[in-house]
């Protein structure tokens, strides 16, 4: 008879590493031994995995609220919305600035060609025979430049580089026309706040018709489809703990306890209160649980490896059986044999069992999945 005191655990932690045969109707679980320190529980909250604050980034009215406390939306929806009237007459303003420095590159552009390419036109030759301009342009002019008096190369150089500079400034209009639209439509992208994933609106502190100022917060979105458990550990208790390790947890609208993993462990300690921040995923399937949500009130049990460690063994709990007001469990033993062990029950945690280290280590308890009979009767 086995009279070792048996405690109940999260078996969770470990059912991945240890044996289980599969049978028609039954299954066994070999039972193994496992280094165990003793827990301590902290209390900790219920948080979302992912949680946002939007904030005005202008000053202006609400316009456009997507829904209520509660209601879900899909990634990049739009949950709030500013009045943009005021901006998009400015855009209109700026698109005509585009406009007119466009039309003054296209001028500059041209006159510059004109003076490149044909510099006395005949838009200067005088009406009539033209006899004095034709003068000044075989006789008087050149003997100007001959005399030093002028210098005909130098006024067309000169002529032209009025131009490129005019050509040049229209280009600095373009550029500036179109900063100030991208700057606009910068202004228009912060009027809406959207949902940066899958969530819910967990408050809202605005309605329809508020006139708000930049920083001022509008709303608060979660993402509850994910929740961990947020804890401050005690630095020396940090140790214990790394990410993936499963432990053991206490919701409180639960009644049983469930197995958390670590998610995250913050990379420096509370300089005032010398704890660290751990981060605990919840199961998906204790997430389906109807009550469970972020706020909510939770303890967790750190393993302390400062306080020494145990040789554990566990077995899960659907092994034990009642043998009229007695519980036992199923054995198979390695003779092949199927023998009834006496057991005394201990704290539930989870559906499983730990009893102190004993002699049958090897031997395999018999979990029966169709009724409530084993091999044993």
């Amino acid at each position: 008879m086995l009279k070792q005191i048996i405690r109940l655990a999260a078996i969770g932690v470990w059912c991945c590493s240890t044996g289980i045969t599969y049978a028609a109707e039954s299954l066994t679980y070999e039972v193994r031994a496992h280094d165990l320190s003793p827990p301590v529980t902290l209390s900790g909250t219920v948080i979302p995995k992912k949680e946002v604050t939007f904030k005005a980034q202008l000053q202006g009215e609400v316009e456009y609220l997507a829904g209520e406390e509660g209601d879900d939306f899909s990634e990049d929806t739009v949950l709030v919305a500013l009045d943009d009237r005021e901006l998009r007459a400015k855009k209109r303003a700026a698109f005509a600035n585009l406009k007119n420095a466009e039309a003054a590159w296209h001028r500059a552009r041209r006159q510059f060609s004109h003076e490149l390419w044909s510099p006395e036109s005949s838009e200067k030759a005088p009406s009539g025979m033209g006899l004095p301009h034709l003068f000044d342009q075989f006789i008087t002019t050149p003997l100007s430049d001959l005399l030093g008096q002028s210098n005909t190369g130098l006024d067309r150089r000169t002529r032209l580089h009025s131009h490129g500079t005019r050509i040049e400034q229209a280009e600095s209009a373009i550029w500036q026309a179109r900063s100030q639209i991208d700057q606009i439509d910068a202004k228009l992208d912060d009027t809406e706040s959207r949902a940066p994933f899958d969530g819910v609106i967990i408050d809202k502190m605005v309605e329809v018709g508020d006139t708000v100022t930049m920083g001022q917060p509008l709303l608060q979105f979660a993402q509850i489809g994910h929740l961990q458990i947020e804890v401050d550990v005690p630095a020396r208790l940090v140790r214990g703990l790394k990410v993936d390790k499963r432990v053991s947890a206490k919701l409180d609208v639960l009644d049983e306890r469930i197995v958390v993993q670590v998610a995250q462990i913050f990379p420096i300690a509370d300089p005032q209160r010398h704890t660290v921040k751990v981060k605990f995923d919840i199961s998906a399937h204790t997430r389906s649980d109807i009550g469970i949500g972020p706020g909510q009130y939770a303890q967790v049990d750190v393993p302390d490896v400062k306080a020494g460690g145990r040789k554990l063994l566990l077995i899960p709990k659907a092994a034990v059986v009642q043998r009229g007001s007695l519980p036992a469990v199923c054995v198979l033993n390695n003779n092949l044999r199927h023998e009834v062990r006496l057991v005394r029950v201990g704290s539930e945690i989870n559906p499983a069992v730990i009893h102190d280290l004993d002699p049958s280590l090897g031997d395999r308890v018999v979990i029966n999945r169709a009724s409530s009979k084993t091999p044993c009767g």
